[in-house]
């Protein structure tokens, strides 16, 4: 009778707070309490009856439990925390992690933020069979999990349960421990005829280790009751391997040992790809979580993520929680197997939960609160209030009545009273576990979101254990205050159905997975990469190309034209004069007033303006394009206040060009997308000089018309008089220097030297480069404008090697390799991945979740931080390649220059302009690198020209005045 008037009590106490809270009488109601509970006066009785004509004993059992309520919160006002608590102790668990993953400060951090080598969660592609070895108490399972991801996703788990002695638990020696756990393994193999099988398998250690790879774990301390000598400091998986091979009867490949924690993640990874905690409540209890590489110090790399196994259970080791411990955990902590360790799992988890349900309620009875002060030896032996009865005891409709069995079973003679008592010590527990627990669980959120740079985590928690599982209102009180403490985060709390087992086999699936993967994309990125032997026979091949080009039988058939420039001087310092420049190479040009200064205050003073050519001039005809320059040329001069001035102008014409004079240059073939009619085969000067005639507003003299890679060597030469080779690599390629004249076969005379402008972009376009390129770049090649030309600029220039990429990831994805095998829409649009991103994406400074974004930017909404990795690679191998390619043509360049000055050694330097050159952050670095690797007989210096070819062009210009006045 007494169960069921206490339930209905309870019951209808719920009810009534509920209804009666916002009207004045419960106000009134609650006013009445006193220190000592509240006082039974008329009032607060016949207010009580009035409530929906409650019987009046009914009303005093509702009045005696509130007054009992009151009693027992304030014996355990130190148990109970406020939000203002709370978030202070997530504050301080932040710290904690900080240390924990700091170099310098982990080995003293109480967390330890051990990295697990576990690199990327499940999505939803792996396949095969797995074993599994769950081992984290007194039982521990065997699994064969079997992972299928033909059109839908399933696994099929078949385990067996197998009993750990506690004499190999607390025994000395590890083999005896080791060589159980192979036995029972060797036992379900043989249950399932699966022996003469090597399959992968998975091993959930579930105690503190060190991992230093993922199939290597040294054991730090045990816990959770183990004891057993010989193991601590050892690798755990290899005294596995070692008791398996001593048997001799089956073989297995161990691939990864993670604990359970993490176990769970994986396990809830696989049905929610949004995953990326992991938490226990349970017998001990801890956490785990993907962790940016960059703040891992204790693990060589900054790219990615990786699993951490917090081990919080230790927070507070240090003395950090000392302010929040009671008595009550004092008492835990000594009595327990490992004094000072393991503090805050000891105020949270089931293993000691009931115990210090226990330890409260013979304080509350020796202090002639409950039982009259009765004790017994039930209640007073330690471990005889188990957690499971706490979890009884707070059920809403039972748990009065258990409380009362329970009570009785320890030999004691409880009152109602008693047991409302017992329900709320109960109630406060288990609500200080679940809100340390929230506390922490919120400072790992707030890490993950600001890793990210997020303002709102959206993400899941899978969670496992017996205390989250079995307990009624465990997980809701925790759920309620993580949302609380971070209500910027969207949590899903994801139970794991399936045990830590099936995590372990996720593991291993994962890391198969990613294995085949890795291969399959190293193979077909392989092709980008070039050994030196390779770079060596470019390099030779570049040598024989340009003797063909200078020699007049063979330069009407050789890619590379080595054309001449009649550029015969670089600047010597007495260069003076005012000289207009024109620039053009693109859709944008330059006009220039160079002022060119001797003697002792030698410098050069530029003014410029920069003009847009419009797409359909670049597509009109040759009359258009040049009468619109003309018209720019006329603005610039009277934006200058120089409006018919006649000044010498130096032209640079940064297109393939054959020149019989320096004012001559025959356009051979348009580039870079102009398509103007009428001007391939023609003079540019003569066709920029009819345009000056038509406009009659003024005249100038066209000393010199260049290209950009000339006008580039013209102006660092100016810098250094050592400059004889140019070089660019920005939007296209190519590259020039001085050549002795008695090679020059298409130039009259012997004497000096000559600036040859190589055009070396249509290098290949024979064949030679045949056996280097790779199915992107001919798919680069046949989609572009010019199908068959500059095939050596579409494997180096900033024009192409976004496309290239682009062809590559769209390979990748089609494969299944990247973005889940789902393509993107925009992804399929041709120069939607710029160069410029190359740069920005392998830039060191970049993190990886602005790799992200910009994915993001191309439609890829649902890529990963893998996937982020697997772009930067794929940016790497396509921009080192450009980079080994340039440098083994420049080795070409210095190497003849060597050979033709007959020296040992050659000192040389190289003017280089060129936005990918400039900006890549590794491309000089590379190119460089391989330049003296091919060439180690060339002492190169590398000078990057700040002030572009139009001051190039009107040094040309000022260098060809200063040789007319020498001549006269």
């Amino acid at each position: 009778m007494f169960c069921v008037a206490m339930s209905f009590c309870l019951l209808y106490v719920s009810g009534f707070l509920c209804w009666a809270s916002p009207s004045k009488g419960l106000v009134h109601l609650l006013s009445q309490g006193s220190s000592e509970g509240f006082s039974l006066n008329a009032h607060t009785l016949n207010f009580l009856v009035w409530c929906d004509g409650v019987a009046l004993n009914d009303a005093i059992q509702i009045l005696i439990y509130l007054n009992l309520k009151l009693k027992v919160d304030k014996f355990l006002y130190h148990l109970r925390l406020s939000e203002e608590n709370l978030m202070d102790v997530s504050m301080r668990f932040r710290r904690e992690m900080d240390k924990g993953l700091g170099r310098d400060t982990n080995p003293t951090a109480a967390v330890k933020m051990l990295p697990t080598y576990v690199r990327s969660t499940p999505d939803g592609t792996e396949s095969g069979d797995f074993l599994a070895l769950d081992l984290g108490g007194t039982n521990f399972r065997v699994l064969l999990v079997k992972v299928s991801a033909n059109g839908k996703q399933t696994v099929e788990i078949e385990n067996q349960i197998y009993v750990i002695p506690e004499t190999l638990m607390r025994g000395s020696g590890s083999e005896q421990l080791f060589d159980h756990i192979a036995e029972c393994l060797a036992n379900f193999l043989d249950k399932l005829n699966i022996k003469d099988k090597k399959l992968p398998l998975g091993f959930t250690f579930s105690f503190p280790c060190q991992q230093t790879k993922l199939d290597e774990s040294f054991l730090v301390t045990w816990t959770k009751g183990f004891r057993a000598s010989g193991v601590e400091g050892k690798d755990v998986v290899g005294l596995l391997r070692k008791a398996i091979r001593k048997r001799g009867d089956f073989d297995i490949d161990i691939v990864a040992v993670i604990n359970d924690t993490v176990g769970t993640m994986m396990t809830c990874g696989y049905d929610d790809h949004h995953c990326e905690i992991g938490l226990i409540v349970g017998t001990g209890t801890n956490a785990c979580y993907m962790e940016e590489m960059r703040n891992l110090e204790l693990v060589e790399g900054d790219e990615g993520r990786m699993c951490v196994n917090m081990e919080w259970g230790a927070f507070g080791d240090d003395g950090a929680l000392d302010d929040l411990r009671t008595d009550f955990d004092r008492e835990i902590d000594a009595g327990s197997l490992n004094p000072g360790k393991q503090l805050f799992e000891k105020m949270i988890s089931g293993m000691y939960m009931g115990e210090l349900v226990r330890i409260i309620l013979v304080k509350m009875t020796k202090e002639g609160q409950l039982f009259q002060g009765r004790t017994t030896p039930q209640l007073l032996a330690t471990g005889h209030f188990k957690t499971s009865y706490v979890s009884a005891i707070e059920n809403v409709k039972s748990g009065l009545c258990y409380a009362e069995q329970t009570l009785r079973d320890l030999g004691l003679e409880p009152s109602e009273e008693d047991c409302v008592a017992v329900q709320r010590v109960c109630q406060i527990v288990s609500t200080r576990a679940a809100h340390l627990c929230a506390a922490s669980l919120a400072a790992v959120l707030r890490q993950i979101r600001d890793n990210k740079a997020l303002d709102r985590l959206r993400t899941t928690v899978g969670v496992d254990g017996s205390v989250y599982k079995n307990h009624p209102v465990f997980a809701r009180r925790l759920h309620k205050m993580v949302r609380r403490l971070v209500p910027d985060c969207d949590v899903r709390f994801l139970r794991s159905e399936d045990g830590s087992g099936k995590g372990a086999a996720m593991v291993t699936a994962v890391a198969y997975r990613l294995a085949k993967q890795h291969i399959e994309r190293q193979q077909i990125l392989d092709s980008l990469r070039l050994d030196r032997d390779q770079l060596r026979c470019v390099m030779r091949k570049m040598e024989a190309e340009m003797q063909r080009g200078l020699a007049r039988d063979t330069h009407a058939t050789a890619s590379v034209r080595m054309l001449p420039t009649y550029v015969r001087s670089t600047p010597d310092g007495t260069e003076w004069g005012d000289f207009l420049a024109l620039d053009l190479g693109g859709t944008n040009f330059r006009v220039l007033l160079v002022r060119v200064r001797s003697g002792k205050r030698r410098n050069v003073e530029m003014h410029n303006k920069i003009y847009t050519i419009p797409q359909e001039i670049t597509q009109g005809t040759g009359e258009e394009l040049f009468d619109h320059i003309v018209h720019c040329i006329a603005d610039f001069l009277e934006y200058m206040g120089m409006k018919g001035a006649a000044l010498p102008l130096g032209f640079t014409f940064s297109f393939p060009c054959h020149q019989n004079s320096l004012d001559q240059g025959i356009l051979l073939n348009w580039t870079k997308g102009f398509k103007a009619t009428g001007c391939e085969g023609e003079d540019v000067v003569a066709l920029l000089k009819d345009a000056i005639h038509r406009m009659e507003d003024f005249d100038l003299d066209v000393v010199a018309v260049v290209n950009d890679t000339v006008g580039t060597m013209m102006t660092c030469g100016y810098e250094d008089p050592r400059c004889e080779v140019g070089l660019i690599v920005g939007t296209g390629t190519n590259a020039c220097y001085m050549e002795e004249m008695r090679n020059l076969e298409l130039v009259e005379g012997d004497e000096g030297r000559m600036c040859v402008n190589m055009e070396w972009g249509a290098f290949g376009d024979d064949g030679a480069l045949d056996d280097f390129c790779t199915p992107f770049d001919r798919a680069v090649d046949e989609s572009s404008t010019n199908p068959g030309k500059q095939r050596f600029e579409k494997m180096i220039s900033g024009m192409y090697l976004g496309e290239i990429v682009r062809n590559v990831l769209l390979d990748f994805t089609a494969k299944g390799l990247l973005f889940r095998g789902k393509l993107s829409e925009r992804l399929k649009t041709r120069g939607i991945f710029e160069t410029k991103f190359l740069s920005q994406i392998e830039s060191d400074r970049l993190a990886l979740r602005q790799v992200r974004s910009i994915l993001q930017h191309l439609g890829l909404t649902s890529s990963t931080c893998d996937d982020s990795i697997l772009v930067k690679e794929v940016c790497s191998v396509v921009a080192r390649r450009a980079a080994q390619l340039c440098g083994a043509g420049l080795a070409a360049v210095v190497e003849r220059i060597r050979q033709n000055r007959g020296l040992q050694n050659l000192s040389v330097t190289v003017g280089v302009d060129g936005t990918l050159y400039k900006l890549h952050p590794h491309f000089s670095a590379i190119m460089r690198e391989t330049l003296r690797d091919l060439a180690p007989q060339c002492d190169v210096t590398l000078l990057q020209s700040e002030d572009g070819s139009g001051k190039g062009a009107a040094l040309i210009t000022a260098v060809a005045c200063r040789m007319r006045g020498s001549r006269k």
